[in-house]
Formats: C-alpha cells, sequence, structure tokens
C-alpha cells in the first residue's frame, strides 16, 4: 500500500472496530450532552478545513423532520488517493481515530465546554450517517451503521461544487443547538424542516 503521511488518521486502515467499540462503551464520556456534541464533532471538521484553506467557509445545518440532522459545508471535500492499484482510497475520517484528539487529555475544547475527540465520535453512536463528498476530482457517498461502512463509496453526478455533507441520526437526547455554533472560520445557517406528510 501507498504510504501516506499520518497527519490527521492512519491511512492503513478504513475502519478500527475496537475503536468504534470503545466510543459505544462510553457514550457519556464521548457524547456529553447528547446530539449536540456531535453536532459540534462535524462543524470543529469543517472549521479546521476553511481555516487550512485560508478562508471563510460556509456550512448550513439542517435539522430534519425525522430527527436526523445534515451538515454540508462549501471546503474542498475529504481528502480521497488512488493507490498503486488504482482503487479509490479516502481519508478514513469516519471510522478511525483522530490522532490529534482523541487520546490527547489536553484536547481542545468545543463550545459546549467538552474534549473534541473527532468524527469517528459521530459515526460510531448513530444509527446511521451518510458522507456525501465533492471534491474537483470526483464525487461520492457513503453509508455507516454505528460507523461502520455498510456500502462502498458510490459515484454521484458531479454538480460543479465541493464541499461535505455528513447526514446522521442517533437516538441520544437532543437539545438546542443556535447558541453554540461559535465557530471561527465558520458562517454557520440552520434550517429547520418539516416531515413530509405521504
Amino acid at each position: 500500500m501507498t504510504q501516506w503521511i499520518n497527519t490527521t488518521h492512519d491511512w492503513a486502515a478504513s475502519v478500527d472496530r475496537d475503536h468504534l467499540d470503545a466510543i459505544r462503551a462510553e457514550v457519556d464520556r464521548y457524547a456529553p450532552g447528547g446530539v449536540l456534541h456531535l453536532v459540534l464533532e462535524v462543524l470543529a471538521y469543517a472549521d479546521d478545513e476553511a481555516e487550512s484553506a485560508g478562508q471563510h467557509g460556509q456550512c448550513t445545518v439542517t435539522l430534519h423532520g425525522d430527527g436526523s440532522i445534515s451538515i454540508a459545508d462549501n471546503g474542498r471535500g475529504t481528502d480521497t488517493r488512488v493507490d498503486e492499484h488504482g482503487n479509490v482510497v479516502k481519508k478514513p475520517v469516519m471510522a478511525t481515530k483522530d490522532l490529534r484528539f482523541f487520546d490527547d487529555l489536553a484536547a481542545p475544547l468545543l463550545p459546549d465546554g467538552h474534549p473534541r475527540r473527532g468524527m469517528s465520535v459521530v459515526a460510531a453512536l448513530s444509527d446511521w450517517l451518510i458522507h456525501t463528498n465533492r471534491r474537483e476530482n470526483g464525487s461520492w457517498t457513503q453509508r455507516y451503521e454505528h460507523g461502520i461502512p455498510v456500502t462502498d463509496l458510490e459515484p454521484i453526478v458531479d454538480d460543479g461544487t465541493t464541499g461535505t455533507t455528513v447526514h446522521f441520526l442517533c437516538d441520544l437526547p437532543h437539545a438546542e443547538i443556535t447558541p453554540y455554533l461559535r465557530f471561527p472560520h465558520l458562517d454557520i445557517t440552520v434550517r429547520q424542516r418539516s416531515l413530509r406528510k405521504k
């Protein structure tokens, strides 16, 4: 396998089941306050992306009628590379440990006052999560259930934009999120969608 520099995640594996199990075994530790903390974990990643790109990002948080939440940003999209066999490999942000924060006792605090741990917390504690990625070199979507990918990367039609959308549903307690949406490199819009009647 191609050796890539591991700055935030280890590219050698796409899923770390022991890591995901450890998160699920200590929900109160890794998602204090419930869904709010998961939203902040996703926004922190988008904030990082905007900062590294040297720009101010746009992000939309949508509260769906079925209780799910989607967070869409206009960044460069999750890093995707091609290995020596021609296989598309994406940065394993959803199902492996964030090397910067997860085990760091001095991890930065999110706006809810609790430590940042990484995107794997969101995936592990969600009944389902759909990661949609748009980059200049291609777009795809992938579904996870409790942090485990249940589909391959499924190509989607490019729409001329770049960015990442994380759409997830979990049964943790919900709380008001608006007072906590304080990220220095993001302009955040919150939308509420009602459940469509059949």
